[in-house]
Parts: structure tokens; C-alpha cells; sequence
């Protein structure tokens, strides 16, 4: 039987999109029962978007800077989620000599995305709404260790 998870990374290309996202809806399911961060491969600048898909379902984007992970305060985390093939990389590095689980979320970026605003918009509900999909099937999955 797996241990229950109380600490969880989530990590991307830049932290400003996918990580910032994850970090928060997980934080908002998990209501503050597991340490929840986020980091990115090389950190970003803040992204607008975010704070309005996730204001749109009522939460509110923390104002931490974005950080790489040479910029964590910890390292001892449970599990990582990564979210980009770059992060999966660095992470898979970053934890080799840890007793840490490293799972891959393959997850598209909004950014890429061209278009209107509300084109561009939508496509960060999307990557929003997956990501806020995975972590609820993660956290109340029968198989898997509770986040």
C-alpha cells in the first residue's frame, strides 16, 4: 500500500504558466493538507492569463516570483509532477539521489497558441481545466496515493 503524499512539486519550462496553474488548483483541492509548490526549468516572467482563468473559477494567483530549481527552499518532496519534457528532465536530475516519485503530465502550453485574446484565453482554460482534471483524478484515485 502506498503512503499517503504530503509534499508535491509541480514543475514546467518557465513557472509562469502550467506550474503556476497546477500549484494552485492543487492547493485549492487539497485545502492546505499537503505542501504544494512549483518551479520552473528557467523561471519567467508573470503571466496575465493565469491570474484570469484562475479568477474566472474564483481562485487567485499567489504573488510568489517565478523560481528555477536551484531557487526551492526544500528539496525533500514526496512526489513531482512535471509538466513539460524539459522539466521531466531537469526533475528526474533534480531528484536521482531522493526517495521522490517523478511523474510525467504531458501538458500543452497556452502560449504557443495563436490567435484573438479570446482565442488565446480559451486555450488557457483548456490547459486550466486539464490540469484541474488530472489533479482531482490524482488526489481521489482508488490506485493512487492520496495527494
Amino acid at each position: 500500500m502506498e503512503r499517503p503524499v504530503s509534499s508535491v512539486l509541480f514543475a514546467c519550462t518557465s513557472n509562469s504558466i502550467r506550474s503556476r496553474l497546477a500549484e494552485e488548483l492543487a492547493r485549492w483541492r487539497t485545502r492546505g493538507r499537503v505542501y504544494i509548490t512549483s518551479c520552473g526549468v528557467n523561471p519567467g516572467d508573470r503571466n496575465g492569463f493565469v491570474a484570469e482563468v484562475l479568477d474566472e473559477i474564483g481562485l487567485e494567483l499567489s504573488d510568489q516570483e517565478t523560481r528555477g530549481f536551484r531557487d526551492l527552499e526544500d528539496s525533500d518532496f514526496d512526489l513531482i509532477i512535471t509538466l513539460s519534457p524539459d522539466a521531466h528532465e531537469a526533475a528526474l536530475e533534480f531528484a536521482r539521489n531522493l526517495a521522490t516519485v517523478v511523474e510525467y503530465w504531458p501538458t500543452v502550453d497556452p502560449s504557443l497558441v495563436q490567435g484573438n485574446r479570446e482565442q488565446r484565453l480559451e486555450a488557457y482554460r483548456r490547459t486550466r481545466d486539464e490540469i484541474q482534471q488530472r489533479i482531482t483524478a490524482r488526489v481521489s484515485g482508488s490506485s493512487a496515493p492520496v495527494v
